[in-house]
């Protein structure tokens, strides 16, 4: 089994900021898999499927960004995953808006969110995706941009980067790495 996880705030308040970016891309990962969410458990709405031959969980943590980690920890220890199948997809504002970087392990950077999770699985020995929301303007706190609804435009570009980065996270999905559970 492999866990893909999804960053966001709960509620419909939260549904189109900066922050939900996560979100929004796992909906489209489970659009593409015939996914629906239908079940609460760790901390998280979930939901199942295949996909290739590899039995996926794909979750929103209902904890609040800056507490996604006991979410992650235990659907991690609920499903008896490695953190070598967990594929973990989030905002990031030091990426250009409207890219996306994939990496199979790294550091929180400057997002709280993954901070969090490092520090609640001990280790950043996982697979990340970080789509880019740009540079905070100069005028606007960091908290109130990620919290604030995407403008139109950005929207577009972040969107179209949220589609690829379902395509990156179905690539891993199904990339054949050994026996799967």
């Amino acid at each position: 089994m492999k866990i893909i996880v999804g960053l966001g705030n709960p509620g419909e308040k939260y549904a189109y900021t900066y922050h939900n970016v996560g979100f929004l891309t796992l909906d489209i990962i489970a659009n593409a898999l015939g996914v629906r969410f239908e079940k609460n458990e760790c901390d998280s709405l979930t939901g199942a499927a295949n996909a290739g031959g590899t039995r996926v969980l794909l979750a929103k943590p209902q904890t609040f960004m800056n507490l996604s980690g006991r979410a992650v920890s235990r659907l991690l220890g609920w499903y008896k995953v490695p953190l070598s199948d967990l594929l973990v997809i989030y905002d990031d504002i030091d990426i250009e808006k409207g890219t996306f970087r994939f990496r199979e392990r790294g550091s929180a950077g400057t997002h709280n969110g993954m901070r969090d999770i490092i520090a609640s699985v001990g280790s950043g020995d996982f697979a990340r995706l970080r789509i880019g929301t740009g540079k905070v303007p100069e005028n606007i706190p960091l908290v109130s941009y990620v919290l604030m609804n995407m403008t139109d435009p950005d929207r577009a570009a972040i969107g179209g980067a949220a589609k690829e980065a379902a395509d990156k996270a179905i690539e891993w999905l199904t990339k054949t790495n050994g026996p799967q559970r």
